[in-house]
């Protein structure tokens, strides 16, 4: 029969040094375990910032791309292109004449458009911009009948969709004009008004003559438009980089209503090169300029823009970078002015 000095000895525990040495191990797995954690949930991260400004990058591109592509276009491909809308001149959506796609460089203040400040939506300063105007974003609606006399153009299909108000281009193979639609009807009768003077809301038509040269006051310059002709909105739109509310930076589009949509997020900076061409020679320039190098953007200008190239910079959400900061791309595209073929 055994001793208590027997029974002692094999009901004795772990000793303190062999407790040390397992807590020791434990939490040297546990921080290796944590450590592998903590790197990939760091990987998680950079990689869904880089996805989503990737995703802005994508989404800024294809959408300026696509107006500045058609700026100064219309479906019928007619020019020269009228304006009869009172006072077009004073409204930046609306005045053709001074040139369907318009840069601004950073130092170049746009008052009229949006203010420059540190406002949420405001145009950042030193951050370059861009006003395009086009009769041909969509297909439009065909013309059916135009009657001059009475200033109504008929639409060819009852659900054009077209509202009273609304500033569209209304073209032929021959000529186009920008007009305001003052009267619009729906179903069997597909009428489109476009009256002369001010009815609500402004601006309205200077005359009811929709032909080229504008001759605005009484009958203006008689025109009528031909059946399979087309009447599409015209699209009014200035890029800007602007402020977001929570202190970070976004691109913006402005439409002709005034409005300021948030296209991209996070996007800082934008500098815009232009390309021109001799009208007269047809000889291309041989170095991209900036907006302020330009001085007339009329369609008749001697030096025309045929190529707009965008640089945009874009910074993740998050501090994702190796430094603690956000990650930073510098992206750049180039755009043919399509009306304006190199």
């Amino acid at each position: 029969m055994k001793g208590p000095a027997s029974l002692h000895r094999r009901v004795t525990g772990f000793s303190l040094v062999e407790l040390m040495v397992a807590l020791a191990l434990g939490l040297f797995l546990i921080g290796g375990i944590l450590n592998i954690f903590l790197t990939n949930q760091q990987t998680f991260r950079t990689n869904d910032n880089l996805a989503r400004l990737q995703e802005n990058a994508r989404l800024a591109f294809e959408l300026t791309a696509r107006e500045i592509r058609l700026a100064g276009g219309n479906v019928c491909g007619a020019t020269p292109i009228g304006n009869v809308l009172n006072n077009s001149a004073t409204q930046w959506s609306s005045n053709w004449d001074a040139g369907p796609i318009r840069g601004f460089d950073g130092n170049q203040v746009a008052t009229d458009i949006v203010a420059t400040g540190n406002g949420a939506t405001q145009r950042v300063d030193g951050t370059d911009a861009i006003v395009v105007l086009t009769g041909a974003m969509d297909t439009g609606v065909m013309l059916a009948n135009h009657d001059a006399a009475t200033a109504v153009v008929q639409a060819g299909t009852a659900d054009h969709g077209l509202q009273t108000g609304e500033i569209v281009m209304v073209c032929d193979p021959q000529t186009a004009v920008i007009a305001q639609i003052t009267a619009a009807n729906s179903g069997t009768n597909a009428n489109l008004t476009f009256a002369a003077g001010a009815p609500p809301p402004a601006p309205g038509n200077c005359t009811i003559g929709l032909g080229f040269p504008t001759v605005c006051g009484g009958t203006g310059t008689t025109k009528t438009f031909s059946p399979g002709g087309f009447i599409n909105r015209l699209t009014a739109s200035f890029w800007y980089v602007g402020n977001r509310a929570d202190g970070g930076r976004s691109l913006y589009r402005m439409n002709a209503a005034g409005a300021s949509e948030e296209v991209a997020e996070g996007v800082t900076d934008m500098q815009i090169n232009y390309l021109l061409r001799n009208t007269a020679s047809g000889a291309l320039g041989t170095e991209w300029v900036d907006a302020s190098a330009i001085t007339d953007w009329t369609v008749s200008a001697p030096q025309q823009v045929v190529a707009v190239r965008a640089r945009l910079v874009f910074q993740t959400a998050q501090s994702v970078g190796t430094d603690q900061q956000p990650l930073q791309r510098e992206l750049l595209q180039v755009i043919s002015v399509r009306n304006r073929s190199l």
